[in-house]
């Protein structure tokens, strides 16, 4: 399970036998989320993080974008 990035109490990860769409997950004490990353930026599931958290990922995701996409098809390939 490769970890992305720790930042303000978020980590962001993926398993290493994901599945399309791209994607990661956030993880911090209160629960976890699903963000998909492509076709667009969305959360598809949310297991009791906080909406002031998930605000906080998607803005993460928003300035690391192009490197975790990098880094899910430099692990998982095309």
């Amino acid at each position: 399970m490769p970890t992305l990035l720790n930042i303000f109490g978020l980590r962001f990860y993926f398993y290493s036998d994901e599945h399309k769409l791209v994607h990661v997950h956030v993880e911090n004490s209160d629960g976890r989320a699903k963000i998909n990353l492509i076709p667009a930026i969305k959360v598809v599931e949310n297991r009791d993080i906080k909406p002031k958290d998930i605000k906080k990922a998607l803005i993460i995701i928003n300035l690391y974008k192009e490197e975790f996409v990098k880094e899910w098809h430099k692990y998982h390939g095309d």
